[in-house]
């Protein structure tokens, strides 16, 4: 079981299933997220996701053309959740929000 969540506990999440990807995004929005440097990302099918808890949604439309929705513990900030509407079967977690970080390595 993958389990991660935000700074305070309010949100948290779970998944069975293994990730499909982990990525790293330059675009300039997850730059800001990112305090400058690539937002880390694992990729889920959005059906094998289980999220407790209330976020928030930040809408903006990304440099691609694509509208994204960006959710956030609204307690602490942080953070947590990426979709874009042209892929609802996809959610893209924060690396930093997982419980166990050493699950992702860089590949080369």
């Amino acid at each position: 079981m993958i389990t991660g969540g935000c700074l305070c506990g309010a949100v948290r999440y779970e998944s069975s299933a293994e990730p499909i990807t982990t990525r790293l995004c330059w675009c300039r929005f997850c730059q800001y997220i990112a305090a400058g440097n690539a937002a880390v990302s694992v990729c889920f099918l959005t059906a094998r996701i289980k999220i407790a808890g209330e976020t928030r949604d930040y809408e903006s439309v990304a440099d691609s053309g694509n509208r994204m929705h960006r959710r956030f513990c609204p307690a602490c900030g942080v953070h947590l959740f990426s979709e874009a509407e042209t892929r609802p079967h996809l959610i893209f977690v924060r690396a930093g929000t997982l419980d166990d970080p050493n699950m992702i390595r860089p590949g080369a």
